[in-house]
């Protein structure tokens, strides 16, 4: 087996790689007990890394990304013509293309994996190569053209990224890089700094309903032990600072769940300091809902993927170690703390998930390991938890006439798509993507139906409204007001220069009529909906 690259914080990866190789050794002389522990009828590898040509050893967070086409596209760390990772496509069956080979010119070690841009490109990080020698941004094609967007040169703008890109509802792509800096950067490649965070992320910034982006760092603090922080536009603010009892030194980042709360896990610390999972408020009151057990392992330690918020409701992880073969387990918590083992990981299946999972629209987790497989180097697995096929949307908030895609399966005949039940027109592009426009401000699920059933989205779409006018431009107490836009006909308040509006009328989802309230001051008319807020220009009261 390869060794593993070297990480910034020393101290925690060489702890990892010596318990890693303990329990792979371990697992290798006692093959026979190790074996039964996974569950044949949810668990399968469909691809075992070879160490060489097809990639080796993909550790963390290594996202897999779902494309246009149906295939799933990841990165490795290791392997490849180079030895510096290799970017690959894999069918869901398991049928691997690698699409790229990483040198030290164009970039080195891609730890963070692939996430889809809104053009249908695949964007990611190196954690080091590129013109500086600290890595860069890039982007893919799904037929494997790869450009450079920008290459890290250690200044303002940090180096070394290892987490994973997100997009945000705004079209630009938000990330990290050591020793701690938060960034944004459009398609087009132009960077920006937006500030500096408690220390560097493993895991992804999550932006959650509220427009603001979370994270986690895996040091830092006032204890050193890891952080939970928040950003809105440029201000940073830590709402958490780990104290072993509640969990220390996370890798995985933050997801939210349907209830606004964000979840989260550890590699250490709680009870038994082999980790936790925990849940925290977006104004940083937070609870572990697990505790790993260091003295009965049957349920996994040491958590350093994140958590994939499924379809069910329900929270999907993996932990690195512990389970029936000591190799790590895939595990499944509601929000409320039940906690249940799905499967246990072995050698010859795979063994150390460090990764987190992804769910893929036929309902499926996929996940990677460190190692484990057949040659010894890891592997591609899905785990079927019957839960059934879904519509993911490539962006979910937008105004009335946007474009928005959807990735499924099955959508040649499509016979509709609606948004909270209004009526969409669409263009069936391929039987795994369609896009579709969005109509008058509904916001709430989006649904397709297929010649095989109705598909529902995993996330709602938000329609968030839009003000182009306000006739008058000014007004006494008592006047009428007409305001025009879009998305307007889920309004739910009203406000003009900061006082209720008791009085108003949504004439449709293009026109909404005000009657200037008592103690109106002269300011912006803001028009709210479950979409969002639309602010208007300068208003005056006479």
């Amino acid at each position: 087996m390869k060794s593993q690259p070297t990480r910034s914080v020393a101290g925690i990866i060489s702890e990892i790689s010596a318990t890693r190789t303990w329990a792979f050794v371990v697992c290798l002389l006692a093959l026979a007990i190790c074996a039964p522990g996974l569950s044949a009828q949810t668990y399968k590898d469909i691809y075992e890394f070879d160490g060489t040509t097809h990639g080796c050893c993909p550790l963390y967070p290594e996202l897999l990304a779902q494309g246009r086409d149906g295939n799933l596209y990841g990165t490795t760390t290791q392997g490849g013509t180079s030895g510096g990772g290799i970017a690959f496509k894999i069918t869901p069956d398991g049928t691997l293309t690698v699409l790229y080979n990483f040198d030290i010119a164009h970039g080195y070690s891609p730890s963070g994996g692939l996430i889809l841009g809104a053009d249908g490109n695949f964007y990611g990080t190196t954690q080091s190569g590129g013109a500086h020698s600290l890595g860069n941004i890039f982007k893919i094609t799904p037929a494997g053209v790869f450009t450079v967007l920008y290459s890290f040169a250690g200044g303002a703008d940090g180096g070394d990224p290892i987490a994973a890109l997100m997009l945000g509802t705004d079209g630009n792509f938000y990330g990290t890089s050591a020793p701690g800096v938060a960034f944004k950067m459009s398609a087009k490649g132009v960077f920006k700094v937006l500030n500096k965070i408690p220390y560097m992320t493993y895991g992804p910034l999550a932006q959650g309903s509220d427009g603001a982006f979370y994270g986690t760092t895996q040091i830092g603090g006032t204890a050193n032990l890891g952080t939970v922080f928040k950003i809105v536009k440029t201000t940073v603010t830590t709402l958490y600072n780990f104290d072993t009892t509640h969990g220390r030194y996370p890798f995985g980042g933050l997801v939210q769940g349907n209830d606004g709360n964000l979840y989260g896990t550890t590699s250490r610390g709680g009870s038994s300091d082999v980790g936790v999972v925990y849940k925290i408020t977006p104004g940083g009151s937070l609870t572990v809902l697990h505790n790993f057990d260091s003295v009965d392992a049957s349920n996994g330690n040491q958590a350093y993927a994140g958590l994939v918020a499924a379809t069910d409701g329900n929270l999907y992880s993996s932990t690195a170690f512990g389970g029936n073969a000591g190799n790590g387990t895939l595990f499944e918590i509601t929000t409320g703390g039940a906690f249940s083992v799905l499967s246990s990981f072995d050698v010859t299946h795979g063994a150390g998930a460090y990764a987190t999972g992804v769910q893929y629209t036929n309902g499926k987790i996929f996940g990677l390991t460190s190692s484990g497989g057949t040659p010894g180097e890891g592997v591609v697995y899905s785990l079927d938890n019957s839960m059934p096929p879904f519509v993911l949307l490539t962006s979910t908030m937008g105004v009335v006439g946007k474009s928005v895609g959807i990735l499924g399966n099955g959508f040649t005949g499509t016979t509709s798509v609606k948004f909270n039940g209004a009526s969409a027109s669409f263009k069936v592009v391929s039987d795994t993507y369609l896009t579709a426009k969005v109509p008058s401000g509904e916001t709430g699920t989006v649904t397709v139906t297929t010649p095989s059933g109705t598909l529902s989205s995993s996330k709602p779409y938000r329609v968030t409204p839009k003000i182009t006018s306000v006739t008058p431009a000014s007004g006494a107490v008592g006047s009428t007001v007409v305001i025009a836009g879009s998305g307007f006909i889920q309004a739910t308040g009203i406000t003009l220069g900061g006082v209720k509006v008791t009085s108003f009328t949504v004439n449709s989802d293009k026109q909404v009529t005000l009657t200037v309230p008592a103690g109106a001051k002269t300011g912006k008319v803001v028009i709210t909906t479950p979409g969002g807020a639309a602010t208007s220009a300068t208003f005056t009261v006479t």
